[in-house]
């Protein structure tokens, strides 16, 4: 009676801190950023043997880097290079004041990255204004790592770079093990830096990245990220991996997206799916995609 009394009153006194958590969490940028200078703090403390404002200088050379990723990858991808903007999609008619806003737009964008263009250059290439500047090595290997991982540009480019390394182990669920293992990874190694500290940092600057850095980040993890796995992994957990010989028997072709199958998973009436078509389906009907028939029923009989 006593503890879940409490309970009750720690619940309570927690609520108000939890709100404010998880509206902190929701600023996606400004936690991102926070994160993101508390640990290049930490291996300041840690790699450098007089600071002097490092991990400034290295935040913001780091997101002029990204800006001209982000630039550069725009234009990759853009495909209307009209400057002008229609009253209506079919229209030939031009809004003027649209038409104008987007072509100055687009001229300050470029302006923009060639005058960034232009100072990293002169940064790096007369090392111009970083008398106290000198990172070494490996502050900047674990410095830029950790800002890959936590980087919202590059953070929607990891889904894809686990789809391209085809392993097995991710069952086609790359887009929800992605932020899983990006978090896991951004609090390990800001605990590796944090227990290096504790001999010469003060308990108020670790306590403070501890908070930030490991339980925020946690609690971001068990709240979002791993429920969210989870989630989908239940999804196909009733249905079974196909063999080779059962995916060479079926023609190796995906009844769902017509493609070729190299794995896949065996509904209750062996009819066989790539994982990720299979999961597709099952959110929105619980039949199978190819019969009809109704799954849930055929996995209960099959037990």
């Amino acid at each position: 009676m006593i503890w879940r009394l409490l309970n009750t009153v720690l619940m309570r006194i927690y609520q108000p801190i939890d709100r404010a958590e998880t509206l902190f969490l929701n600023m996606k940028n400004i936690s991102m950023m926070m994160n993101q200078i508390i640990f290049l703090m930490l291996a300041d403390r840690v790699f450098i043997a007089e600071p002097k404002m490092t991990c400034l200088y290295t935040l913001m050379f780091y997101n002029v880097i990204t800006y001209c990723i982000s630039y550069v990858k725009e234009l990759i991808e853009k495909e209307d290079w009209s400057p002008y903007v229609t009253i209506t999609e079919r229209s030939q008619i031009k809004h003027l004041a649209m038409s104008a806003t987007k072509i100055v737009f687009e001229w300050t964008k470029a302006v923009t990255f060639i005058v960034t263009l232009t100072f990293m250059l002169l940064v790096f290439g007369l090392e111009q204004g970083l008398e106290h500047y000198k990172p070494s090595t490996i502050y900047t290997v674990i410095t830029w790592i950790y800002y890959l991982a936590t980087e919202k540009l590059f953070v929607q480019l990891f889904p894809s770079i686990l789809k391209w390394l085809h392993w097995e182990v991710f069952d086609n669920l790359e887009e929800f093990y992605a932020p899983v293992i990006l978090k896991l990874f951004t609090v390990c190694v800001s605990a590796m830096l944090i227990l290096a500290l504790v001999p010469v940092a003060s308990w108020r600057s670790l306590f403070i990245a501890s908070y930030l850095n490991i339980y925020l980040r946690l609690k971001e993890l068990l709240r979002i990220s791993g429920p969210a796995l989870q989630l989908e992994m239940d999804i196909l957990g009733p249905y079974r991996k196909a063999t080779v010989e059962e995916i060479k028997q079926f023609d190796d072709v995906c009844a769902v997206c017509l493609c070729n199958m190299t794995r896949a998973r065996v509904t209750p009436c062996s009819h066989l799916f790539h994982a990720d078509c299979l999961r597709r389906c099952l959110k929105t009907s619980e039949t199978c995609p190819m019969c009809k028939r109704e799954l849930k029923f055929l996995s209960v009989s099959a037990h």
